[in-house]
């Protein structure tokens, strides 16, 4: 700090000296331009360029671009633009979506500049429909011309994305101007309404497009940067338009559309220049204005001096002890204030480091235990454990306590090396050696790195050397389940087969039932004598007569009995007295093979998995 202090006054006595051999050199040439210096001069600032300067009631830019009630200030948003705080999207990639923004106030430049930075970007090959930069008579705030208003006075400057023409002459920067009273040609791209043009590809650029627009001295020049470098500099010819005719007071706006394709038209800044010639002094039409804000300005610059006035005094009311001293020595410097912030770091790190020499002793303690309990199975086991199978050998052994070994070295070398560093960032805490930062940084990174990789080492040892018994295996699978016993079986067969009967004797019609008698003989009867069978075409003509027929008493009370018996045999009951009869060990040994097999299958499946 105090070098540069030193060399400060040096620098001007070379700058100084610099600019009077450049003056006695233009002098020389204007000497041999003829003599005449005041030629010289004129030729001077005729080259010379432009005065610029910043208006910001006229630009934006991010961060912080937008207020809390979401507006940007000195300018106006209208359709689909979304103003946020580091820049404004004016079309989101919708459908048929339109935006601008638009300066509030009109600007009264002879000369001026616009530096515009955007980006257009899209998921397809070919986007649409554009963005345009305005400087019109009156905002165009919605409108069919790149969502601004149509039949405009003033220029416009479009980014036309999308090829309507069918030329294949697009993505073009297009300059057209309007007198108010003629529409833009947009089936035809405006072709020939176009005062210049060129072809750039502004879209899905690495880096945002900057546009520069440059209208000075009745002549509009376009310089683009085609978002491939940073650079903001880098800036290359598109079009000119000389004596060009503008309104001497317009509003600046921006403004994008699209339309059945889609692309989002982001703006990052809008920052406008006022031109003046050089030994010109910028018009200021609000001059009144500007004293009043001067004089505004100056009173509040007196009244913060007397409050400052007063808070000194206090201070030094306060603190006796330090009024013999100056400002500059209470207060602490930029330097000071540097290096203390390098020392701080410097203990943290020193604190860090020796953080990490605890740990790396912990873990010295823990390898030596690790390779002393290794030691002590080995002798334990002795000579058995080559001919044991499925155990680890002598030789897998001797090489883990080898590797074990290895680890130990290089945990001590990492542990001369953390020392060397402490010794080193302990050295650097003197105010003298405040130069070495930068390389303890570096140190202490790879000390870590260091640490990760020993880390990864053992890791992966443990998990080698693991013993085979205590390795995870594949869970067994569960015993197959014995869902079903043979009582249960045979049970569920008699009920399946009760069910099944008693089904079929339900669906039987009552004539079958009539027919079955024919087939059976009957004689006697209480009273000792005998009923002669019917015959089939006896029994045929009853059945056809039906009530009428007569029938003698006892015959009528033998063919009821009869059809009682019938329907009890047909019953359910009936038929489970005659399952009495059934073999049911056939049908029990039946089941019981039949559920083996079913088991035996199943295990089989389950060895398989």
């Amino acid at each position: 700090m105090a070098g540069s202090r030193h060399r400060g006054p040096q620098a001007r006595v070379r700058s100084l000296f610099c600019a009077l051999l450049l003056s006695l050199s233009r002098f020389a040439e204007g000497d041999g331009m003829g003599g005449d210096p005041a030629a010289a001069g004129a030729a001077g600032t005729a080259a010379a360029p432009p005065h610029r300067r910043f208006e910001y009631k006229y630009s934006f830019k991010g961060p912080h671009l937008v207020q809390s009630d979401g507006t940007v200030p000195f300018w106006a948003h209208a359709g689909n633009a979304i103003p946020s705080s580091d820049q404004i999207r004016i079309a989101p990639s919708l459908k048929s979506q339109r935006g601008s923004v638009w300066t509030k106030t009109k600007a009264a430049f002879e000369n001026w500049e616009v530096e515009v930075t955007f980006r257009v970007t899209g998921r397809g090959r070919i986007g649409a429909d554009g963005l345009a930069v305005w400087y019109t008579e009156n905002q165009g705030l919605e409108g069919p011309v790149f969502g601004s208003a149509d039949m405009w006075n003033g220029v416009g400057i479009f980014f036309d994305s999308f090829d309507n023409d069918g030329k294949k002459n697009n993505p073009a920067i297009v300059i057209i101007g309007n007198n108010g009273q003629i529409h833009y040609d947009h089936q035809n791209d405006g072709a020939s309404q176009a005062l210049a043009s060129c072809q750039r590809d502004f879209r899905n650029k690495p880096y945002p497009v900057r546009a520069k627009i440059t209208y000075y001295q009745k002549t509009l020049t376009v310089m683009v940067n085609n978002g491939f470098t940073p650079d903001k500099n880098d800036y290359e010819f598109c079009a000119k338009v000389d004596n060009m005719v503008i309104p001497p007071q317009g509003h600046f706006g921006i403004s994008a559309a699209t339309g059945g394709l889609a692309d989002d038209h982001d703006v990052l800044s809008f920052l406008t220049f006022q031109l003046t010639e050089p030994g010109k002094e910028p018009p200021t039409p609000d001059k009144e204005i500007s004293e009043k804000e001067k004089e505004k300005y100056q009173e509040e610059f007196e009244h913060f001096q007397q409050e400052l006035d007063k808070k000194k005094e206090e201070f030094q009311k306060g603190h006796p002890d330090l009024q013999g001293h100056p400002a500059d020595e209470i207060f602490e410097s930029v330097g000071d204030r540097e290096l203390r912030q390098i020392f701080e770091g410097q203990n943290r790190i020193h604190l860090e480091i020796k953080q990490l020499n605890r740990q790396l002793d912990m873990i010295l303690d823990e390898q030596r235990r690790y390779v002393s309990s290794l030691t002590e199975e080995i002798s334990k086991r002795g000579a058995g454990i080559p001919g044991q199978h499925g155990q680890i050998t002598q030789q897998e052994m001797d090489t883990v306590v080898n590797t074990q070994h290895e680890i130990l070295r290089q945990v001590n070398e990492m542990k001369n090396s953390m020392s060397d560093t402490v010794r080193l960032v302990s050295g650097l805490q003197h105010p003298g050696s405040a130069g070495g930062v930068y390389e303890s940084t570096q140190h202490f990174n790879d000390i870590k790195e260091h640490l990760h990789i020993v880390k990864r080492d053992i890791d992966h040892l443990v998990q080698r050397n693991t013993p085979s018994n205590e390795r995870p295996k594949c869970p067994e699978l569960p015993p197959f389940p014995s869902c079903l016993s043979t009582m249960h079986f045979v049970i569920f067969v008699v009920v399946q087969t009760v069910l099944f009967v008693g089904y079929i004797m339900y669906r039987r019609p009552p004539s079958c039932r009539i027919n079955a008698r024919k087939r059976e003989k009957r004689s006697g009867n209480e009273n000792g004598y005998s009923l002669p069978l019917l015959s089939e075409m006896d029994e045929n003509q009853i059945q056809m007569a039906g009530d009428d027929v007569d029938l003698p008493e006892d015959l009528r009370k033998m063919v009821d009995e009869d059809q009682e018996e019938e329907e009890d045999k047909d019953s359910i009951l009936g038929q489970l007295q005659n399952l009495q009869n059934m073999d049911l060990d056939t049908i029990k040994e039946k089941a019981q093979a039949t559920f083996t097999e079913m088991k035996q299958t199943a295990e089989q499946k389950c060895s398989v998995m």
